[in-house]
């Protein structure tokens, strides 16, 4: 078989990315390719499965791998799930980017410091939130970090303000593999135009609603049908229980409504199109324990 000397200099690899919950993953995902493509809430597992955002160049496909949140005492089978998606991402990385939230550090658990320092792919630790920490409190947190793992390579961002994020891309190129893309060059992800407007319905469910509502909540899309300049969706939202599904309709539908407008609003300016958009709310008592369930809605067994 003739090699393409194109991919010669062609590089490509996944740049998997895990951290505590509300470190910034999905934000800086985001900002490294150049648009919304993940949710981000200020909640804690507004991320549930791995995700995988292309960023294309002709000479570049970096694959970068947005994962939950790391979970330190899993509550049902849904938390199992979310946790072995992390464990994945040791598993494929071609380089592995531990995020960490420099204004509101957390304690990575020892396993995962572990398996950081018996890993041979190239690491990066990023400090992320740099806008909100003072410079000093800075300096202490980076060199913790040099002592805890002294082969990984430090950056310093802001996701959210942007900042640092174009070097930290710059820095991540100089390490990939040479490799044809994986991936055709034309897509954004792996994940289905589906799993998106699930997602985003999922997201204004974060953000509008609270306590347990959120968390005992799951969005599968029945009827996706694109026509020229319209789209017309019909989505189930799962609850856990009938309480949950008065609260998200809300007094005389005001709450369903709210959502719908709000997830209407986003589904359009991502799709560039007219969305007519019409939302039910059914009942799967204890979904999150239930692994056929979780197979159904999309959660995926790993070995």
């Amino acid at each position: 078989m003739a090699i393409d000397p194109a991919h010669l200099k062609h590089y490509c690899g996944f740049v998997n990315i895990i951290g505590c919950p509300n470190v910034g993953k999905s934000s800086l995902i985001n900002a490294l390719i150049g648009f919304k493509l993940n949710i981000v809430t200020p909640k804690s597992q507004t991320t549930r499965q791995r995700i995988f955002a292309m960023y294309n160049e002709p000479e570049y496909q970096i694959i970068f791998s947005d994962t939950p949140g790391i979970i330190q005492k899993p509550s049902n089978e849904l938390h199992k799930k979310m946790i072995k998606y992390i464990e994945q991402a040791f598993q494929d990385a071609d380089i592995l980017l531990l995020l960490i939230d420099a204004y509101k550090p957390c304690n990575i658990p020892t396993e995962y410091i572990e398996k950081l320092k018996k890993s041979t792919c190239p690491l990066f630790i990023v400090l992320n939130k740099i806008d909100l920490v003072k410079e000093k409190q800075l300096s202490v947190l980076e060199k913790e970090w040099q002592t805890t793992l002294p082969k990984a390579i430090i950056k310093k961002i802001s996701a959210l303000h942007n900042m640092g994020v174009k070097e930290l891309l710059t820095e991540i190129k100089q390490h990939l593999p040479k490799s044809p893309s994986y991936f055709d060059k034309n897509e954004l992800t792996d994940k289905t135009e589906r799993f998106i407007v699930s997602e985003i319905v999922r997201e204004k469910i974060l953000l509008l609603y609270k306590e347990e509502i959120p968390y005992a909540v799951e969005v599968i899309i029945n009827s996706f049908k694109e026509e020229e300049n319209l789209l017309r969706i019909q989505a189930d939202i799962i609850a856990e229980r009938e309480t949950q599904k008065i609260i998200i309709i809300g007094q005389r539908g005001k709450s369903i409504k709210q959502l719908g407008i709000a997830a209407r609003k986003e589904i359009e300016q991502f799709f560039k199109k007219q969305v007519q958009l019409e939302l039910y709310v059914k009942v799967e008592k204890n979904w999150r324990n239930n692994k056929n369930k979780l197979n159904y809605f999309g959660y995926k067994e790993i070995d």
